[in-house]
């Protein structure tokens, strides 16, 4: 178990209780005291290559063909993969994952090379001394989390899923704490859990969106604290330093992740149907079965773009797919190129598309289904 010497309470502490307080004991895990135990392995640099696949990457097959001293990590929850090798081979890793990828017909996302990445392997840390501090601040996390509970209850709703998560963040942790820059690892792990809450939203609902809804979020907070009311939409924009118009436009934004995000699916009820009621053809005007087409339609697109009840936690299903039917939408019904849209939404055509293509498999899904 981990120790505190001076201080049997300090696991009710927040999670940069880390620091070694004046007239305060180390923290000692397995036996070793926390400096020494990071000390012993120190953060090297590495060669890193980041990547994403359009679909299940075969780890068990890929991790064996690897080259020799080369490693590979999963982040489930961001859907990320990185392989990490020798510095100045990066390149040279990159253009053999692509290869790799390609000819077991895999598409690969946003692949980049990173040189002299620093991280340590958390494996190569005494297991008891690793074990004995996750234990430490697993609990710490969690209640230095409390504040983010409306987040990850949205990402993360299953209780055993967070401690879960929890536990691959204070791993992360540890891979990344560089223990040389004099800053306590409690510390630099309630800075990283922060970020990485952030970072759920990215994942799930774009970069460009989840930084727009912050910040306006963060501006609202802001002014409310200021003035005691909520801001008029000319008060915000002032405030925010935008135009009444980007406001509007970064509004929609907001509200259209908003209402995708806790979309299970259209399909209503908990036992996963509804009735779509369409009027007698001989009965309804044109107009009325126009209406009704344009609403299947729509059914079926926000259907197809909706999580998946059935996909594991970390698989891209589980997600709502918000760029694909953002794609879609802007495309078909907004009159922009996707070279607009791409240069609105700060992506590639390319991820566009890798997105839209899962639209287009699973509204044809929907659309046979309505027609039955």
């Amino acid at each position: 178990m981990s120790t505190l010497a001076t201080d049997p309470t300090t696991a009710d502490r927040p999670a940069d209780s880390g620091a070694e307080a004046p007239g305060r004991a180390p923290l000692v895990f397995g036996g070793v005291p926390e400096a020494e135990g990071f000390a012993a392995v120190p953060i090297t640099a590495r060669d890193r290559v980041h990547f994403r696949v359009d679909r299940d990457l075969p780890l068990t097959e890929f991790r064996a063909d690897l080259p020799d001293g080369v490693t590979v990590s999963h982040d489930e929850g961001e859907g990320l993969y990185r392989v990490d090798g020798p510095c100045g081979q990066g390149q040279v890793l990159a253009d053999w994952i692509r290869a790799w990828c390609a000819g077991r017909d895999i598409g690969t996302v946003g692949l980049r090379a990173e040189a002299a990445v620093r991280r340590r392997a958390p494996r190569d840390l005494p297991p008891a001394f690793l074990e004995d501090l996750c234990r430490h601040y697993q609990p710490l996390s969690l209640k230095r989390l409390q504040r983010n509970a409306s987040t990850l209850r949205m990402h993360v709703p299953d209780p055993d899923d967070l401690y879960q998560q929890v536990a691959e963040w204070v791993l992360k942790a540890v891979g990344q704490y560089d223990e040389t820059k004099g800053v306590p690892f409690g510390a630099f792990l309630a800075t990283q859990l922060s970020k990485w809450v952030h970072d759920l939203g990215r994942s799930a609902h774009g970069r460009t969106a989840a930084d727009t809804e912050n910040r306006q979020q963060k501006a609202l907070a802001a002014f409310q604290a200021e003035h005691q009311r909520r801001p008029s939409e000319r008060e915000l924009a002032e405030y925010m330093g935008q135009s009444v118009a980007t406001l509007r436009r970064n509004s929609q934004t907001v509200a259209t992740l908003n209402g995708l995000r806790n979309l299970q699916s259209l399909d209503g009820g908990p036992d996963g149907a509804a009735e779509v009621l369409v009027p007698d053809s001989d009965e309804a005007p044109d107009q009325i079965m126009d209406e009704a087409d344009q609403t299947l339609l729509s059914h079926a697109l926000t259907a197809a773009c909706a999580p998946d009840p059935t996909a594991a936690r970390g698989q891209r299903a589980a997600q709502p797919n918000v760029l694909g039917w953002a794609t879609w939408y802007l495309t078909t019904w907004g009159g922009q190129t996707k070279t607009q849209v791409s240069a609105d939404l700060g992506t590639s055509v390319r991820n566009m598309n890798v997105h839209a293509d899962r639209v287009e498999r699973a509204l044809k899904d929907r659309l046979t289904e309505l027609s039955e």
